[in-house]
């Protein structure tokens, strides 16, 4: 099965055609919500029985060519169910260039904010935590005009402010890539606030920006938590 998932005409219009309606899932208002959410299913349920077509058309048979020519339509079918759909439509992203000219970017920043402000609908609806990492992987790898990067502080800015949450981690190549005045008022903030659990992702995730050289892990996130209780 091809992994060019959401490639089919894969401009700012065609984009914008396809999920234009997915901006609800992270609008403010529960009923626009809501609706997006019912589009999502619809459109969930379209890709998942296209994906099964697939797979039928992959079953032995000895009707070579035929089955050829089957498994063509049915991949193509799935690949334009796919491009109306999230996750889908951002897995195996395999288009040429940095994700900063992608004409997908806008709907993977929407992923990761949906995914960061209304975390139960997204798990529930679009559970897909390999996409969210490899997202966060390239948006960290790439420049990004004033607009995107002030997206991405945001997202860094809320991600510090909750409970970890599974690729979480992640952010802080984020935060490395962005780093600057705007980000470190933010996690300043978030520093001297009275949540706790902000105190610890903030002064972390600060200590590690004056910490270029050392690697985000998980034995380094227990080290340095246990130098500040202790």
């Amino acid at each position: 099965m091809t992994e060019v998932v959401g490639a089919g005409i894969d401009d700012d219009h065609g984009w914008s055609g396809r999920l234009a309606w997915a901006y609800g899932l992270t609008a403010p208002d529960p009923a626009e919500r809501a609706a997006a959410l019912v589009r999502l299913a619809g459109a969930r349920r379209e890709a998942d029985a296209a994906l099964r077509r697939v797979h039928r058309a992959s079953q032995p048979t000895r009707w070579l060519r035929r089955k050829a020519r089957d498994w063509a339509a049915a991949d193509k079918a799935y690949v334009e169910a796919a491009g109306r759909s999230l996750p889908e439509a951002l897995v195996g992203r395999r288009v040429a260039g940095e994700i900063s000219t992608w004409p997908g970017l806008p709907f993977a920043l929407l992923f990761l904010e949906w995914e960061v402000r209304y975390p139960q609908e997204w798990t529930q609806h679009a559970k897909a935590w390999g996409t969210k990492q490899a997202l966060i992987k390239e948006l960290a790898a790439a420049d990004h005009d004033h607009r995107v990067r002030a997206k991405l502080i945001d997202l860094v800015g809320l991600v510090v402010q909750r409970s970890y949450r599974c690729k979480d981690r992640e952010y802080v190549r984020i935060a490395r890539a962005v780093d600057g005045d705007e980000l470190r008022d933010r996690l300043r903030g978030a520093h001297r606030s009275d949540d706790p659990t902000a105190q610890l992702h903030a002064g972390y995730v600060l200590w590690l920006l004056d910490r270029p050289e050392i690697p985000n892990t998980r034995h380094v996130w227990r080290t340095w938590l246990a130098g500040t209780l202790t």
